[in-house]
């Protein structure tokens, strides 16, 4: 198969996702909420537009120009994360536009939704039929992407070592606060906060705010997410939350939905966002490149990634800033051809 026809059949795949009639859609959704309650409509609505957002020809072309994908093929295994819809989609576009084979483990978590991708684009394109995987076990790859926890990834290093790999660990956003934000800017935000319930690593968990700042200006503005608490599991996660920290007697402010804690630490449970006050721009640069091996994304008002768009990263905005194309279509092979 020609680079030009797996673009196509991509490009097909976006148009065909694109113009889903709502009850497809709502059933879709439906089964991957029966199989995942994190995985509401609103969510894999969310998750299915990104990935159109991405599979237009022009862009698909544009963004592979830079590679060779006229590359030997092998196989190469991806192990999925379930935490958000359709979060290995990225990688499993990687694998087949350069050309190779993929073997996915699916986690049990988001089997519903790759699969039906799967179906699709097999339907669009046969060929891509004996060119995909889904394995329980993973025998017989040459190269793989797992993605996990801190904890997982040790176990994924240790098995995984002697293959060319990517093994992502757990990462999160943090949004740096300079003072003269806006209001809608300041609700921009809460999209970054709050979509896919904080779930994913592009989510704001902590906020970097000025010597000063009053935090309850956030939680005033985040007011159109109140209804994220009526979901039963987030809810659950911010009553347990809450009552961690009145037996601690812990500082925070409250909104209802969400809580505000002064810590210094980077990850923040769900349902609470931390926030730490820095003095000036160099401090806080230096607080930031300290964490730089655990932070996906900084947004800001007047940075790369401004507030409200964390969740919608281009097709080279690669996960833990590791260029995913680059690796399948060159590192690997000049491992395997040694």
């Amino acid at each position: 198969m020609r680079v030009d026809e797996r673009i196509s059949a991509f490009s097909m795949l976006g148009k065909e996702l694109s113009s889903l009639d709502e009850d497809t859609f709502q059933s879709l959704a439906f089964r991957a909420k029966n199989e995942n309650a994190w995985f509401t409509v609103d969510s894999v609505r969310m998750a299915v537009r990104g990935i159109t957002s991405w599979l237009d020809a022009g862009k698909l072309l544009a963004w592979t120009s830079g590679y060779n994908l006229n590359v030997a093929p092998c196989t190469i295994a991806i192990v999925m994360a379930g935490n958000l819809p359709l979060v290995g989609f990225h990688d499993f576009l990687c694998v087949l536009i350069a050309g190779h084979k993929v073997m996915i483990k699916t986690s049990s978590k988001d089997t519903v939704l790759i699969k039906y991708i799967i179906d699709a684009l097999v339907r669009i394109e046969p060929r891509f039929s004996d060119r995909i995987i889904v394995a329980e076990q993973l025998k017989g790859f040459d190269a793989i992407i797992a993605t996990g926890s801190d904890n997982t990834s040790r176990y994924f290093e240790y098995y995984f070592a002697k293959y060319p790999h990517i093994i992502r660990r757990n990462r999160t956003s943090v949004a740096v606060i300079n003072g003269s934000e806006s209001s809608d800017e300041l609700a921009a935000l809460g999209t970054d906060v709050f979509s896919y319930f904080g779930l994913g690593c592009r989510n704001v968990g902590k906020a970097f705010l000025p010597k000063g700042y009053e935090a309850q200006k956030l939680l005033e503005s985040w007011s159109t997410h109140q209804d994220i608490v009526h979901h039963h599991k987030y809810c659950n996660n911010y009553d347990y939350q809450k009552s961690v920290l009145l037996v601690a007697q812990l500082p925070f402010l409250d909104s209802g939905f969400v809580m505000l804690q002064p810590n210094e630490r980077l990850f923040s449970p769900l349902s609470v966002v931390y926030y730490e006050f820095y003095d000036d721009d160099d401090s806080l640069a230096k607080k930031l490149l300290a964490f730089e091996d655990k932070i996906q994304c900084i947004v800001s008002k007047n940075g790369e990634i401004k507030f409200g768009q964390s969740q919608f990263p281009s097709l080279s905005d690669y996960a833990d800033r590791i260029d995913t194309m680059s690796f399948v279509t060159s590192s690997i092979l000049a491992v395997k051809s040694k």
